[in-house]
């Protein structure tokens, strides 16, 4: 149990008793406050996506959207394609300029052309000898080296030694690498075997010519792409910025340190949710601590400059859940109010400005972790215009039970080519996810063992470039 004093669990479905001992209060709130209570999973998916592409906050109709849209929750695949497509159709945001140290992990905002023809001059491949014409040749005292200028012009039967990088002098015919070459009487040079005419040469423009495009807008940058950019001569890098979030954590029983006491518990969701965004890309502008004040939230709310403000617990209806009536009152628009999923049903999301959403996550700390990868991550990955995974799936090495009628996000670890379910999977517990590589996509009813399921990838557990959506 975390903000606000509430829980997530999966409800009771008609004649589901096992369902009954995980109900908690947080969502038999949220499905009390729902206006239709409908558990079909029946949904308007056209309205749905309809309503995230619009930029306005008015429906179908024409009229002022209400605060609470939905007469039920939406499918878990729905809900994370509406958080792409509300991020998709947001007020763009301008490219950003930044120095190849600080662009790991963004995205080209414009092509990467070519500023100069790759190599720029003729280039040794080899350390060896520079030659001229058919050999023997008589060796030149000195030598050139990379990074000089360009050294005195060969004549026929002349050979001087040379390193890798340095530029040919002019009248080269070949580059002999210095294990295909031996000196003999008189300073003459003997090639080993058959010399051919540009043999480990790298003529001006081998790779691209000044102009080209190397790389197109969208690319994602990988330390690859860093020195592609810096080869072709490159400072700086024209991104897509990351997207800002600011945190508000909600709950007058949190404590940010020491020990539980006298009814206060320690806030587990402030220290975890910086740290899961920035590896989701975000940048972390603010983690503020509001309790239950609802003021206090709707001004920070209102004066917030992030593309995205997270909120934690108050989603459901109870007398301090200050979320929903919130959002009422400053005239957000609600594109999903409650989710079909378990831990995590009563998460939400909501556009308050043309260039602004909110993600609002059930206060426990399982749950939230469900919110932000299903609302959370597929909107920042839109935002930073990265492209959408490929989905992948595992076996499992034992059955997992599910909802009745939800998907269920239950952690796992990978073990080879199984994956294992993980204990301490409750809403409030972080004990399993803390040991686990990835989540499981349970669907209603449950899977069987050896069953194939779609697996979800921390972000950290990619082990990529720091910043990976999952």
């Amino acid at each position: 149990m975390t903000a606000s004093g509430t829980h997530t669990g999966p409800p009771a479905g008609p004649g589901d008793a096992s369902a009954l001992d995980d109900l908690d209060v947080e969502e038999a709130l949220a499905l009390v406050r729902a206006p239709g209570n409908d558990r079909t999973g029946r949904t308007d998916q056209a309205d749905r996506l309809e309503k995230a592409a619009r930029p306005d906050r008015t429906d179908r109709t024409g009229r002022t959207a209400p605060a609470h849209l939905h007469d039920h929750a939406t499918s878990w695949p729905e809900a994370r394609e509406i958080a792409a497509l509300a991020a998709r159709r947001a007020t763009k945001r301008p490219a950003a300029s930044v120095a190849l140290a600080d662009a790991l992990g963004l995205v080209l905002a414009a092509p990467l052309e070519a500023l100069s023809d790759l190599p720029s001059f003729d280039t040794s491949a080899m350390d060896g000898w520079a030659v001229a014409g058919p050999g023997p040749w008589r060796v030149r005292d000195g030598g050139v080296l990379a990074g000089h200028a360009l050294p005195e012009p060969l004549t026929d039967g002349e050979a001087v030694r040379i390193a890798t990088g340095a530029r040919v002098p002019t009248g080269v015919t070949a580059v002999l690498r210095s294990e295909h070459g031996r000196t003999g009487p008189q300073d003459r040079l003997h090639a080993t075997g058959e010399t051919s005419h540009g043999q480990d040469i790298r003529p001006r423009g081998q790779e691209c010519r000044r102009g080209d495009q190397l790389l197109p807008t969208g690319t994602l940058v990988t330390p690859a792409v860093l020195g592609l950019a810096a080869a072709a001569g490159y400072d700086t890098l024209a991104v897509v910025p990351r997207p800002r979030a600011e945190i508000l954590v909600l709950g007058d029983e949190l404590l940010t340190e020491g020990l539980p006491h006298d009814g206060l518990i320690r806030d587990a969701l402030g220290p975890m949710l910086a740290p899961w965004l920035r590896v989701l890309g975000a940048e972390v502008v603010a983690v503020r601590r509001l309790g239950d004040d609802a003021k206090a939230l709707r001004r920070a709310i209102t004066t917030s400059r992030a593309d995205l403000v997270v909120t934690t617990g108050g989603t459901a209806g109870g007398p301090v859940d200050h979320v929903h009536p919130t959002l009422e009152r400053i005239g957000a628009e609600l594109l999903v109010d409650g989710v079909a999923v378990r831990p995590g049903h009563p998460m939400l999301l909501a556009r308050t400005k043309a260039d602004q959403h909110l993600v609002g996550l059930p206060g426990n700390p399982l749950a939230a972790v469900s919110g932000l990868l299903t609302l959370a991550e597929p909107l920042l990955r839109a935002l930073a215009a990265h492209p959408a995974p490929e989905p992948y799936r595992m076996p499992l090495r034992e059955a997992v039970q599910g909802h009745a009628h939800d998907t269920r996000l239950v952690p796992v670890a990978l073990r080879g080519e199984w994956a294992v379910p993980l204990h301490y999977s409750g809403p409030a517990m972080l004990r399993g996810i803390a040991t686990a590589d990835a989540l499981a996509v349970v669907p209603p009813g449950g899977a069987a063992q050896g069953a194939g399921l779609e697996l979800l990838d921390l972000p950290w557990d990619t082990a990529g470039i720091g910043v990976c959506f999952t």
